[in-house]
């Protein structure tokens, strides 16, 4: 498989993309951009759990209903959802029925409300490993795992959080900009 593919825009992208028009906005607006804040890092981190198991582009089109039954993802707002909330959102065909991964954006809403404010993202981005002028030349040369993920992985889990994995979390890292894994030769590289 090629690992770079030119859009009708003529403009060369990591071939994840395929011929997705929001695969591309996603890629060219957000995948690997810097992301800071409290509120948009749990959204982020909620959506990756989510997605374990599926494809992101199903997270990706769901992620309207996923904010708006969410409560714009505000840790404050989360944190307050009960059995009543959950029962609800089992019922939402908009979002992923799970209610272990529904269960556990609550629990993690009510582990970031209770850390200071910025907390969430400091401990997240302390985990960021140092950019690299390299570039990979190949989706074979893109990890499933770092050891950085890894570490961000067992601090989460050691303070509760749930469905943060190592690849979950590499993902993250991806999607947030903590690294930069477009492949050498994409327009966004």
């Amino acid at each position: 498989m090629t690992s770079l593919l030119t859009g009708p825009d003529g403009r060369a992208r990591c071939a994840w993309v395929g011929d997705d028009d929001e695969y591309r906005r996603y890629h060219d607006e957000e995948w690997g951009t810097p992301l800071h804040g409290d509120r948009a890092l749990f959204e982020k981190m909620a959506l990756e759990g989510f997605q374990a198991g599926l494809s992101w582009i199903t997270i990706l089109r769901k992620r309207p209903r996923f904010r708006e039954v969410f409560a714009g993802f505000e840790p404050e707002a989360v944190a307050r959802f009960d059995e009543s909330d959950v029962a609800r959102l089992m019922t939402d065909v908009g979002i992923i029925r799970n209610r272990a991964k529904i269960e556990a954006t609550i629990g993690n809403a009510r582990l970031v409300e209770d850390m200071a404010d910025g907390a969430l993202d400091e401990l997240m981005w302390s985990f960021a490993p140092p950019a690299s002028e390299a570039r990979p030349a190949s989706f074979a040369d893109v990890p499933a795992a770092t050891p950085e993920s890894t570490a961000l992985s067992k601090e989460l889990r050691r303070r509760g959080f749930r469905f943060v994995g190592p690849t979950t979390m590499y993902a993250l890292m991806q999607s947030a900009g903590m690294v930069d894994d477009h492949i050498a030769g994409c327009w966004k590289a």
